[in-house]
């Protein structure tokens, strides 16, 4: 750990270190203040800092009077908005990568052109992404696009920019429908997540509309024990 950092984040990259390499798995409990400041050579007010930083970040949970635990911490994205996923992993603190499979027009088949809204054989745009938290695969996004609306969407350079940005500029979204469901994945998917075949996985359908135009429809994969979604209704 480097000398030249704060000693409350020297404590931080010490913990993180535990709970990201699973030697700390979720609900273990951690080293209190008192030890974490004898063995830091702190305050016991610095180590209360160090805790309390990663508490708010979501890493770890108090529990009063027994202890403080690493929580379940997972990729969480909304189901009623739409986020950009490298916003949203730069917001956890983390780093986001892409990693462009596929970028290429082809003829709609039989589901494409039906979530789609468009006639069969007819000509659509289609990527094929691996989006990574820290180098992690936290999402497969397999994207169709209506060329009409986002003629330009192929010239993108994926690695920088996520198709969500260059569709929300092109086509402001202004209605989304989202389906999730529990599935399981083939060998040549969970090669490309880097997980188990038999590892649970969430599927999110999703289709966007700028006003009357449906512009794009996506299947966005996420390993089960690596994401979460939310949703949250405000009334009155």
């Amino acid at each position: 750990m480097g000398s030249t950092l704060p000693l409350y984040l020297r404590i931080q990259q010490h913990l993180l270190e535990k709970i990201r390499d699973g030697e700390w798995p979720p609900h273990h409990q951690i080293p209190p203040e008192e030890r974490l400041a004898r063995d830091f050579g702190v305050s016991r007010m610095t180590a209360n800092k160090a805790i309390r930083d990663l508490v708010q970040q979501g890493y770890l949970t108090r529990q009063p009077g027994v202890g403080t635990f690493v929580t379940d911490h997972k990729a969480e994205s909304s189901l009623v908005e739409v986020h950009n996923i490298a916003a949203e992993v730069a917001g956890r603190g983390h780093g986001h990568t892409s990693q462009v499979l596929s970028a290429e027009a082809l003829e709609a088949g039989d589901e494409v052109s039906m979530r789609l809204g468009v006639r069969l054989g007819t000509r659509v745009f289609h990527t094929l992404i691996i989006h990574r938290e820290d180098g992690v695969p936290i999402q497969l996004e397999d994207r169709y696009v209506n060329p009409r609306h986002v003629p330009h969407y192929l010239e993108t350079d994926f690695t920088s920019v996520t198709p969500n940005e260059v569709l929300v500029a092109a086509c402001p979204i202004s209605d989304v429908e989202h389906v999730v469901e529990a599935v399981l994945v083939d060998a040549a998917t969970a090669d490309r997540l880097e997980i188990r075949p038999e590892q649970p996985c969430l599927r999110m359908i999703r289709r966007t509309w700028s006003g009357d135009h449906l512009v794009s429809y996506a299947r966005l994969l996420h390993p089960g024990d690596r994401y979460k979604l939310r949703s949250s209704l405000h009334t009155g």
